[in-house]
């Protein structure tokens, strides 16, 4: 009980300083007592990390999964942009260049525009964790989220960000593999770029279809941001199949630092799976006309009736 009381008089104090803001973006981690149990103590205005009922990510549970027939495909322009990588400390986070056309996201679940704007990338320090979404309680070595706001309604991502159906966010879990997708093997040849918080580097013209797996199936929720101040404004899609990474690429992205050199891996950089109180899992797989199965997101696994898993 110490060190948190410790801590929350240390954000206290700066609280009446011209860099509280900062402070407290700063003042949180995935470990310890600045981790995930402990989001909402450390900022007042972070309660719902706490509080809330609606919180990401989650355990997919595929004995929950309802077939929606009203769910539409998902469709993301196809047109290639440049984004910028960085190391911010808490993530890899890529953010794309939002003075081209931009890249929209319709469909789904979704009754509005939305534009893409950053994508985060979670993973672990080993091959048993790293992702933030889980299915059946097993997780991936990583996973990438694609973030996007409701540009029919807000003029910015910070803007939509606690507002209704702001966000959008599209989570892609990544397995090991003997080959990697070409998406994420540009991002893993400039990992030498961004061993450091803030360093950063371009790349240019790339598509995202580059990086979606080829599947049309999905699970859908009503979630949060799974970083402070985690608010309750996103639509999830959690895609049913995997892209993948290999080994020597998991290991450079395991010898980025949350700071300077001699600071703590970045890797291990994941929010736990939330309660799901009684939220709708919902999922375009129609299992009655799939002949009782379709891909899952394991290889060589699948859903059958709901069931997982099954060879």
């Amino acid at each position: 009980m110490r060190p948190v009381t410790l801590l929350l008089y240390v954000v206290s104090i700066s609280r009446d300083t011209q860099s509280v803001t900062w402070n407290w973006e700063q003042w949180w981690t995935y470990a310890g007592i600045s981790g995930p149990d402990f989001w909402g103590l450390i900022n007042p205005d972070w309660s719902l990390c706490s509080r809330g009922r609606r919180q990401s990510p989650i355990d997919i549970d595929p004995a929950r999964l309802l077939y929606d027939p009203n769910l539409r495909h998902l469709h993301i322009d196809k047109h290639k942009v440049s984004c910028t990588v960085e190391n911010t400390g808490h993530s890899v986070v890529v953010s794309l260049d939002s003075s081209k056309p931009p890249l929209n996201v319709t469909g789904g679940p979704l009754s509005y525009r939305y534009q893409l704007t950053e994508i985060h990338l979670h993973y672990g320090a080993s091959d048993q964790l790293g992702s933030e979404h889980t299915v059946s309680g097993r997780a991936f070595p990583a996973e990438l989220q694609l973030l996007g706001f409701n540009s029919q309604l807000y003029s910015n991502f910070s803007q939509a960000l606690d507002k209704a159906y702001g966000i959008v966010g599209i989570s892609v879990l990544v397995q090991l593999g003997e080959n990697s997708s070409p998406w994420l093997s540009l991002l893993t040849e400039g990992v030498e770029n961004i061993k450091f918080v803030g360093d950063s580097f371009t790349i240019p013209q790339v598509s995202l279809h580059e990086l979606l797996p080829h599947t049309p199936y999905y699970v859908t929720y009503d979630g949060s941001t799974t970083m402070p101040a985690c608010h309750e404004t996103v639509t999830w899609l959690v895609l049913n199949k995997p892209v993948y990474i290999t080994k020597p690429q998991l290991v450079g992205l395991r010898h980025l630092k949350q700071g300077l050199p001699g600071a703590a891996p970045l890797a291990n950089n994941f929010r736990p799976a939330q309660k799901l109180h009684h939220r709708p899992l919902r999922t375009n797989i129609d299992f009655s006309n799939a002949g009782g199965s379709c891909p899952s997101m394991q290889r060589g696994l699948y859903y059958k009736a709901n069931t997982w898993p099954l060879s």
